[in-house]
């Protein structure tokens, strides 16, 4: 009986701790957020001002006009646009900045113009994106490309250049193919750098994309909160940067998600033997 119920403790043990463990780091990551929601929601409750209203009249029309098939009609066009360009920007920015980290003469050749160019926030390039698009979606999905290319560039830059330099020399030595050694060792030796620029990245495109949608566009999550200014709809409006700051929240925990998976192998080349 005692050796069935220690081995019972040791599965229980193993069952229950990683649990325990992501309940406490859910816990210390939300409490603060919780605890200002609740100081907002007594010190605005029942708040005379127009600008400043209630968090309670807030979370109403958070409900009435973000949640039903009104909030999607804003939601999703804006989901769309900032995963295309965002997923073509993580292309382009991975595939240049290989290149770029493999072949320095060539970096050194176009260092000036990537110099020049990511020094343009791509807020500034909308009066050219709506005369050479309009304001439909290649607008938008091409600021958003343009702005948040960059730091995934840099940072593929800096990881593929810091990939031992002595670990390629074996591969060449046994004449592994070049795609193979990219594929192989190069690109997931630099992941965790890649990643870093690919969340700085995301911050960026949303800014953008919300931008976008303010001043050149008839949808989506920026359009609808400025109609609710321009129609001194408040609440609305509170509402409306709310599930901005909601989506974007969200957006990066998912993307927390696809980083560990992403890292996982990275960890394991780099772990040694017996740790």
């Amino acid at each position: 009986m005692a050796r069935v119920a220690a081995t019972h403790s040791r599965v229980t043990g193993r069952l229950t701790g990683p649990l325990t463990g992501r309940l406490v780091g859910v816990a210390v990551e939300l409490w603060l957020p919780v605890l200002l929601f609740a100081g907002w929601w007594f010190a605005s409750l029942g708040s005379g001002s127009l600008y400043f209203v209630g968090l309670d009249v807030i979370l109403e029309a958070l409900r009435d006009g973000w949640l039903g098939q009104a909030g999607a009609a804003n939601v999703l066009p804006s989901l769309r646009n900032l995963a295309e360009g965002f997923l073509l920007a993580a292309f382009a920015g991975v595939v240049l900045g290989t290149v770029l980290g493999l072949v320095r003469p060539l970096a050194n050749a176009v260092s000036p113009i990537v110099e020049f160019l990511r020094s343009v926030p791509g807020v500034a390039l909308l009066p050219i994106g709506l005369l050479i698009f309009g304001i439909g979606t290649e607008m938008k999905v091409s600021l958003i490309i343009y702005g948040s290319v960059w730091p995934i560039l840099l940072n593929t830059i800096d990881g593929v250049r810091s990939v031992d330099a002595t670990k390629q020399d074996v591969l060449r030595s046994y004449r592994v193919p070049a795609y193979l050694r990219i594929l192989g060792v190069v690109l997931p030796s630099a992941a965790p750098r890649i990643m870093v620029g690919l969340r700085t990245s995301l911050s960026i495109a949303i800014t953008v994309i919300v931008f976008s949608e303010m001043i050149g566009s008839t949808e989506g999550i920026g359009y609808a909160i400025l109609q609710a200014q321009r129609n001194f709809e408040i609440p609305q409006m509170w509402a409306g940067m709310l599930a901005l700051g909601v989506i974007g929240y969200l957006l990066n925990i998912g993307f927390r998600g696809v980083e560990q998976l992403v890292l996982r192998r990275h960890r394991a080349m780099n772990t040694t033997p017996g740790s």
